[in-house]
């Protein structure tokens, strides 16, 4: 588009402090809610068609279903606090789910402590090791003390070697690849406390879910972000920032030029490096893209029957090319779907993957053999339809050290900050942890603008 094209949108004389925020998944649309809560103005610029990012949703039988596989853990407190200032908590679905693993061409169920001591895989002696495992990485209170170490090396250490040739290393494998021997025993402490802090009195594991999907919820949040006076731009991704000196002046898109006071950037590190990249040393862009991504590939298919009675099916296959097998309407149920029962088959990858650049077509075809072979009466006719979302920047890749490379919130561009998924070390991506870093980054920028703005001024000598 021309310059002459292109509006200015000019922040008014003597108005509120003017935020700019690019990105309207969970963590721009909380810094944006936070941020109105405090008396500013607010622009949320987004890409895509509409709000949610990973949590962004398509319709199945006129219902809105997430793209990617999403739920909550009963110890997510940040999101459910979120929920409870919406007046949201009678959407809010608690269910207990059955978890199950696929090995060597058999179904376990492993919902229960009791299911582990039938895990029939490992001798006895080792289900034993594999139930205190799990206990004594709950126990584990100061996370420092795993960064010297991989996960390899301390899931070996507490279960010994073949519940982690068994158990653990085909998940590390399936999820992370070649990155596997590398990950960080932080990264995997963390996925155990999440799961086990979510079980109820039977040991069932208990998760949440909200009515109407996660795209339910951001459509009420951007409703509330609206109301209070600030504006959500849909198809309008940042392309380039305005620089006065050293300092953030305003974000370009295709369409116009939108003035501001301070920029909150919360897409994937690298997105953001590009955007920093004229206006700040190389060397500061550098160690932005030293954290590496994986991109997901995720196959959603509407089947006409279940697949098996399990929620999440973790896949210690290595010859199955997917790490996990997610049955949502054993989660959900199948009437939110018109009856239609939902899959989704999760796959961890590498942009320059060949699988990533298959078309849909391919994808599936490519996905159902597999999916026979763990489920043996599974037939094509059982899809009634079937759909493959695409994620470049999925998972933050977690390795030994980890710690050092997470940048500031704070940016070399003054008045540009950042809140992003790969910041939130010890804890992993997901909404929860996306609402907390959106208000905390919200509240830091409100507290520097206003201490800058009650500063003195500064004057030249007598």
């Amino acid at each position: 588009m021309a310059e002459s094209a292109i509006q200015i949108r000019r922040r008014g004389s003597g108005a509120d402090p003017h935020i700019v925020v690019i990105g309207a998944g969970f963590t721009g649309l909380a810094a944006a809610y936070q941020l109105t809560s405090l008396g500013m103005s607010v622009t949320v610029l987004e890409g895509d068609a509409e709000v949610g990012g990973l949590a962004g949703s398509f319709e199945v039988n006129g219902e809105q279903l997430e793209r990617f596989y999403h739920h909550w853990f009963a110890t997510d407190s940040h999101i459910m606090q979120l929920v409870g200032e919406l007046g949201g908590e009678h959407n809010i679905i608690y269910r207990p789910t059955r978890t199950g693993m696929y090995f060597a061409k058999n179904l376990f169920n492993l919902s229960t402590p009791l299911d582990v001591l039938r895990f029939k895989p490992l001798r006895y002696a080792d289900r034993i090791r594999l139930a205190a495992l799990v206990l004594r990485a709950r126990a584990v209170k100061d996370w420092k003390q795993l960064e010297s170490l991989t996960a390899e090396q301390w899931l070996s250490q507490l279960g010994g070697e073949a519940v982690y040739k068994i158990v653990w290393e085909p998940l590390l494998r399936g999820k992370f690849g070649s990155h596997a021997p590398d990950i960080s025993a932080v990264w995997f402490w963390n996925k155990l406390k999440l799961r086990g802090g979510s079980r109820n009195r039977r040991g069932n594991e208990v998760l949440a879910y909200y009515r109407g999907g996660f795209a339910a919820l951001a459509q009420r949040l951007a409703a509330e972000i609206t109301a209070r006076g600030g504006e959500i731009r849909t198809g309008a991704a940042a392309s380039a920032l305005l620089v006065d000196g050293n300092r953030v002046t305003g974000v370009k898109t295709a369409r116009e030029v939108i003035e501001a006071d301070a920029v909150i950037a919360t897409p994937a590190l690298p997105i953001i490096a590009d955007l920093l990249r004229p206006h700040v040393p190389a060397d500061y862009v550098d160690r932005l893209c030293k954290i590496q991504y994986l991109a997901n590939v995720c196959v959603v298919l509407d089947l006409d029957r279940s697949l098996s009675k399990t929620y999440w099916l973790n896949v210690n296959d290595p010859g199955f090319p997917f790490v996990a097998v997610i049955e949502h309407t054993n989660f959900e149920p199948t009437e939110t779907y018109g009856g239609r029962h939902i899959v989704y088959l999760s796959k961890y990858l590498a942009e320059s993957d060949p699988l990533y650049a298959m078309s849909d077509a391919q994808m599936l075809d490519y996905s159902l053999p597999h999916l026979q072979r763990m489920f043996p009466d599974f037939a094509r006719s059982w899809i009634l339809a079937s759909h493959v979302w695409r994620a470049r920047f999925a998972q933050p890749i977690v390795l030994r050290g980890y710690r050092d490379l997470i940048p500031s919130a704070e940016t070399a561009l003054e008045g540009f900050y950042i809140a992003t998924m790969a910041q939130i070390y010890p804890e992993d991506r997901g909404t929860n942890y996306a609402v907390r870093e959106g208000r905390a980054i919200a509240r830091r920028v409100c507290e520097r603008m206003r201490r800058s703005q009650s500063a003195p001024a500064q004057t030249g000598p007598d």
